[in-house]
Parts: C-alpha cells; sequence; structure tokens
C-alpha cells in the first residue's frame, strides 16, 4: 500500500508541473492523417462539395489544436490557423513535387498516384512539410506531436526544424533520422538507415546549427552516418552505405566505406557454419 501511495504521489507532482494545455496525441493523429487524405485522395479532389466540408472540418480541428498550444487564445489561434491555410497551396505544390521526383528515380514505382498512396517515404515528408510551416510560426508541441505521429506510423524521424528543399525523395525510410538543425537542399534522395547527426548532446548546445548541410543533387546510401553542425556534403556528392562522416566533403565526389568481403567454399568444412538467428 506504501509503495502505491508513493507512486500515485511521484505521477501527481510529474503532472502538475506539466503544461496542461498539450493536445491529445489521438487529435493530432487524426488532424495529420485527415489532411494527407483530404490534399490526396482523389474522391476527395474531384468532389467540390466534399472537399469544401472537409476543409471546413479540417481547419476546424487545426484551430482546437493550436488554441490548446496557446493557452486559449482565441486571436492567436486564428491567426496561426489562418497562416497555416494561407501556406498549404505552396506546400501540396512542393509535396506534388517531391512525388513526381520519387517515382523518376524509383524503378519499383508504377506512377505518382502509386507514390502519393503507398510511399511512406512520401507520408513521412507529407507530415514533416506541414509541421515544419507550424514550427516556423513557432507553435509550441504541435509541430512536434505530428513528427513524431509520422515516426510512430513510418519509421521515420524527421525533426520539425529541419529545412528541407524540394524536391526531396525518401527510399524505403525505415530508420532515417534527420535532425533539428540540419539544411538539405534540391535533388537529394536518401535511402533507409540514414542519420543525419549532432556530434554532441549537451543541452548548452541547443540554441546552436549541431547537424550537417546536404547540398543539391546529393545521394545518401543506406546506413550512412553523417554528425556535426559544421559537415557540409557538397553538391553533386555520392555517400556509400554504412559510411561515417564528421567532416565535410567537396562537391561531386563519392565516399566509400572501405570494407572488405571474403567469399569462400562453404564444403567440404570440418565446422559447418551454424547461423543462429
Amino acid at each position: 500500500m506504501e509503495k502505491e501511495t508513493d507512486l500515485a504521489r511521484a505521477f501527481y507532482e510529474v503532472k502538475m508541473n506539466m503544461p496542461s494545455m498539450i493536445p491529445n496525441w489521438k487529435e493530432v493523429g487524426s488532424f495529420t492523417s485527415n489532411l494527407m487524405e483530404l490534399l490526396f485522395n482523389q474522391d476527395f479532389i474531384e468532389d467540390g462539395c466534399i472537399l469544401n466540408t472537409c476543409f471546413g472540418n479540417i481547419r476546424k480541428q487545426l484551430f482546437t489544436l493550436i488554441n490548446k498550444c496557446c493557452n486559449g487564445e482565441d486571436a492567436t489561434a486564428i491567426k496561426m490557423t489562418d497562416d497555416f491555410f494561407d501556406k498549404l497551396i505552396p506546400l501540396y505544390s512542393l509535396l506534388i513535387d517531391d512525388a513526381i521526383f520519387i517515382e523518376a528515380g524509383d524503378p519499383a514505382a508504377g506512377s505518382v498516384a502509386e507514390v502519393i498512396n503507398g510511399y511512406p517515404g512520401f507520408y513521412a515528408t507529407g507530415a514533416y512539410r506541414f509541421a515544419h510551416a507550424l514550427f516556423q510560426s513557432n507553435i509550441p508541441f504541435l509541430p512536434r506531436l505530428m513528427a513524431e505521429f509520422a515516426h510512430s506510423r513510418t519509421g521515420i524521424d524527421i525533426h520539425p526544424g529541419a529545412a528541407i528543399g524540394s524536391p526531396f525523395a525518401i527510399d524505403h525510410g525505415t530508420g532515417i533520422v534527420i535532425g533539428q538543425t540540419a539544411i538539405i537542399g534540391r535533388n537529394v534522395k536518401i535511402y533507409q538507415g540514414v542519420t543525419l547527426g549532432a556530434m554532441s548532446v549537451k543541452k548548452s548546445n541547443s540554441m546552436r546549427k549541431r547537424h550537417p548541410t546536404i547540398e543539391d543533387n546529393v545521394i545518401l546510401y543506406a546506413g550512412c552516418t553523417i554528425l556535426g553542425g559544421d559537415t557540409v556534403i557538397g553538391h553533386h556528392s555520392v555517400i556509400g552505405g554504412n559510411v561515417w562522416l564528421t567532416s565535410s566533403v567537396e562537391p561531386f565526389s563519392v565516399v566509400l566505406n572501405a570494407s572488405e568481403t571474403k567469399i569462400q567454399n562453404k564444403w567440404p568444412n570440418e565446422d559447418p557454419f551454424n547461423f543462429i538467428i
């Protein structure tokens, strides 16, 4: 009984020290999914009446979420909601460019529609672009929660503070991490397991540029790790799989991992391989 009382007291103290106006996780997920579906679902696009109604519902959802983040300040929430919807058409255009770029560079993609409806990299990019627009308006909580919703759905972790140009392509995507102060140019393609991270996680560095800059027309292959706010990957470079970089590379560079692979005949062998997976 005493342990239960201590636990309840600990939870109460944590709860009392947390901000009271944090959006509900399910509401954030619903808004993010509804916005993506509204913009890219063909049924909505072909029916103007449904489209107008849904835009109204989405606007109400966003206003409610922003209002919570702004401690119930209606005028501020209205202005921030209007500002976001003013940016929506340009954001939509960027995402269409992203989808076209993904389809053009992926032989497995049958169409742009397939990319839009079936590619987790496109979904994560869409959620990022919406969250980034809200982040630029200095709205607390909501942008990060949107990014984490997309992260939970796709396995792709893009901080809403990152600056990512268009067109931009994520192929496969699982395990990608893009940090808050990363800068990514145009025509950049990133494969699964790539990390654009910081050299240090000291809290005192929170206001500094901690994550790398990736210039235009760069390809980052699976599993490569690039760290540091001063690290710049020059334009038209290719960074190979599993490469670890903490310093800049010049434009038109090709950086490869110098690991060695050995091939031998399995039989005859007195000690056969025994893999336990």
